[in-house]
Parts: C-alpha cells; sequence; structure tokens
C-alpha cells in the first residue's frame, strides 16, 4: 500500500494536539486533570452508547449520561473547597437517585426489550466513567500533583507512557517477527511475538522511569506494573475491538481524525487505572 502523505500527516497533527492537551490537563493542576476526564467520560459513555444501538440496544440515553457525571464526581476530591460531608455524601447519594430514575424510566419506557437496554446503559457507566474517575482518584490531591513519586502527575503520565510503549512495541514487535495469532478472530493484527516484544520492553521503559523520572524507591511497584500494564492494556484493546466488530466498525468514533474516537485512544487505559490502582494499594 502506498503511504498517503495527507493522511499521515493529519495522523500526526492531530496525535501532537492529542498529547499536548492530555499532558497539559495533566501536568496544570488537579482540577484541569478532573475536567478534561470528565468530559473524555462523557463523551467516551456517548460513543459506547452508539455502539450499544449498532448492538441491537437502545441505552437510556439521559439518566446514562446523568449517572455517569454522579458516579465520576462522586470519586473527586473536593476536600480542598468543601467540607469532609460533601466529599463523602452528596454525590453519591445523587448516584443513587440517579439509578432510581433509571430504573424507572425502564419501568415507564415503552420498549421491546427494556432489560437489555438498561443492561448497556449501566454497564456503559461501569466500562468508561469508573475507570476514568479512578485516574484522578490515582492522582490524589493537589498538593501531591505538585510532586514526584507515587500519587502525582508524572506518576499517572507514567503509567500512560507504559500504555503508549506497549502500544509502540507491540506493533513494532508483530511487524518485525509475528507469525502466531494472538486472538485472530478479534484482532487480527495481534500476534503472540508482538505481544510479548511490548511486554519486555515496557518492563524496561518502567525501570527507567521508576529510576530516573520518578526517583522512586519502590522498584517492586514499577516492575510489577511494567508486567502488568502492558497485559492489561492489550485485554482492554482486545476487549473494545470486540465491540467494534460485534457492531460492524472500524472506529467508535471520530473526535480525533485519523485516530477514531475516545474508546479508541482510551480503550487500554479503561482497563489499565483500575489494575494500577490495586497494584498502588498493595505495594506503595
Amino acid at each position: 500500500m502506498a503511504l498517503n502523505l495527507k493522511t499521515l500527516g493529519v495522523r500526526s497533527i492531530s496525535a501532537l494536539v492529542f498529547v499536548i492537551v492530555l499532558m497539559g490537563a495533566v501536568l496544570y493542576s488537579y482540577w484541569s486533570l478532573i475536567l478534561f476526564f470528565l468530559i473524555i467520560s462523557v463523551i467516551g459513555i456517548h460513543e459506547f452508547y452508539n455502539l450499544a444501538n449498532k448492538l441491537g440496544a437502545k441505552p437510556f440515553r439521559l439518566p446514562g449520561y446523568l449517572l455517569g457525571v454522579s458516579v465520576f464526581l462522586a470519586f473527586v476530591d473536593f476536600a480542598t473547597i468543601f467540607n469532609y460531608y460533601f466529599k463523602q455524601n452528596v454525590f453519591a447519594y445523587l448516584s443513587i437517585l440517579t439509578m432510581l430514575f433509571l430504573l424507572t424510566t425502564c419501568v415507564l419506557k415503552l420498549r421491546q426489550q427494556p432489560i437489555l437496554d438498561l443492561c448497556y446503559t449501566v454497564f456503559g457507566v461501569i466500562y468508561v466513567s469508573i475507570p476514568f474517575a479512578l485516574v484522578g482518584y490515582l492522582a490524589g490531591t493537589w498538593s501531591s500533583l505538585n510532586q514526584t513519586g507515587d500519587g502525582s502527575a508524572w506518576t499517572i503520565l507514567s503509567v500512560i507512557f507504559l500504555i503508549w510503549s506497549n502500544d509502540t512495541f507491540a506493533y513494532l514487535g508483530g511487524s518485525l517477527f509475528g507469525k502466531h495469532k494472538l486472538l485472530e478472530r478479534v484482532s487480527p493484527g495481534k500476534t503472540w511475538e508482538g505481544t510479548v516484544f511490548g511486554v519486555l520492553v515496557t518492563i524496561v521503559v518502567s525501570f527507567l522511569l521508576q529510576t530516573y523520572l520518578l526517583h522512586s524507591e519502590n522498584m517492586l511497584l514499577w516492575i510489577t506494573l511494567g508486567i502488568l500494564v502492558p497485559i492489561t492494556a492489550t485485554i482492554g484493546d482486545l476487549f473494545e475491538s470486540l465491540l467494534k466488530r460485534k457492531a460492524g466498525v472500524k472506529d467508535s468514533g471520530s473526535l480525533m481524525p485519523g485516530h477514531g474516537g475516545v474508546l479508541d485512544r482510551f480503550d487500554s487505559l479503561l482497563f489499565v487505572v483500575p489494575v494500577t490502582l490495586v497494584v498502588v494499594k498493595f505495594l506503595s
């Protein structure tokens, strides 16, 4: 296939803008990080509901969006501007009320398969909103974002760098050495050789980040993340590929020209963040 310079240029510019906005949002402050991922989560839910439509369901969109936002905000640390009671309860209670609103909508709407529609609606929140909310939860408070080390903005970016490392080197490894398909019925392009190569290089990258960027003394944590992040990222990528294949679409959306939508760009992160949080809790 001939190289399309115009397409390559569009993809490159789009990727550059994406990286600048993402890094700027994470590094600027805790609240810019929260706002960025809140917006991304709403767009992601919208894309998932579009996929659900193609899979034969009709999610309850308005209650779904409201539930996604309230669940997201329930994980946000408002302690710096509000009192403890507000931080701990209001959005958690709002999530419960929104869930009741969703159930009521399910009962009152005249649909052929309301339970299926309800399941897709709730799963969109679980799949998209909660992992994005956990990014902010993992980042911690405002003060931790101005430091390096576990819980800081650079720690969040380091996890994202590990995902990018795995994506890049799994692709290169598959292109150079790939012979055995990983899961052809879901993603024909992925190979075992590329996957293993991506994991091995990402372990090295994790060690370098831990030593030279974060200056962390917790080598066990970062070696563990170096192993688990690429494995989990691959599963997340395969899951979204399965969704798109069943829905009969190439991309989940068109937010980023040449790259697709939010779910296309963050499919790995949605699976990586919950696992990272558990590892950090146990090994920090």
